[in-house]
């Protein structure tokens, strides 16, 4: 299908193979131009500033500023309509729903993607940037979280945290994580599948776990130490951290000390 107008586009993902995905599949959108890629938050915030798109094509979880950064750096109002993508947890999944904001999964299907593309030209076609922008706005308000640690006491590691997302509370116990990942001014949790985004620093966060479970191997990483399986070297005094999962993590430099420290000077 095609219209009378062609609209500008910009893919925004931190993954080379995902931005070729979607190129790919706009090759023989006639209507659809791609004017740039991005592989960062920053770079997309810089990219939708100079180009003005009319559609971004844009990946949610990225190191940095992540989606939710850019369109909080760039302002719900003057954001362009955006399709997600996203391998994102089932909650936030529906938190796109109630909003009326289309999202891809990855890996993308093409059925799936010819739906998305359809519903961002009827958006640009019907709808007004005021209330695309709100709807934008009410997201953000959805998924920006705040973290309430739970514990038995004042000075004991915190044993789950109180997770509380557009009224929704949800309890996250703490020996359930995998691994958790810096994301500019939030953190992910990642336990297995699951994904919950919180607003707050790696240090403050590390500062509430159990120092005897929980070690982190990176500026960015943290892990649960149940969960690790094996330590592989890469490159000279390097290692990559493998979880149980097959999760592959790397082990920062500066880090290698406090790791072998755990492990009773077995590096």
């Amino acid at each position: 299908m095609t219209t009378d107008r062609t609209y500008t586009a910009l893919i925004v993902d931190d993954e080379e193979l995902a931005r070729r995905g979607v190129r790919s599949r706009l090759r023989d959108v006639d209507d659809i131009e791609v004017v740039g890629e991005c592989g960062s938050g920053r770079a997309a915030v810089e990219a939708i500033r100079a180009h003005a798109p009319d559609l971004v094509f844009l990946d949610v979880q990225m190191p940095g500023l992540d989606g939710f950064d850019v369109i909080d750096t760039i302002g719900p109002e003057a954001m362009p309509v955006v399709l997600f993508v996203t391998a994102y947890d089932e909650y936030a999944l529906r938190a796109f729903d109630v909003h009326a904001l289309d999202y891809l999964l990855k890996p993308l299907d093409e059925d799936r993607f010819r739906q998305a593309l359809h519903r961002a030209r009827q958006r640009l076609r019907e709808q007004s940037a005021s209330a695309f922008g709100q709807r934008l706005a009410d997201l953000l308000a959805e998924v920006n979280t705040e973290v309430t640690p739970a514990s038995s006491g004042d000075d004991a590691p915190v044993d789950r945290f109180v997770v509380k997302t557009g009224g929704r509370i949800t309890f996250v116990e703490v020996a359930e994580i995998d691994w958790i990942e810096a994301a500019g001014d939030y953190v992910r949790l990642h336990l297995g599948d699951r994904v919950h985004l919180l607003r707050e620093t790696m240090k403050n966060l590390e500062a509430s776990l159990d120092p005897e479970r929980f070690l982190r191997i990176h500026r960015s990483t943290i892990i649960n130490t149940d969960r690790l399986k094996e330590l592989r070297p890469y490159g000279s005094s390097e290692y990559i951290v493998i979880l149980k999962d097959g999760t592959e993590l790397k082990l920062s430099r500066g880090y290698r000390d406090a790791l072998d420290d755990f492990f009773d000077g077995a590096l």
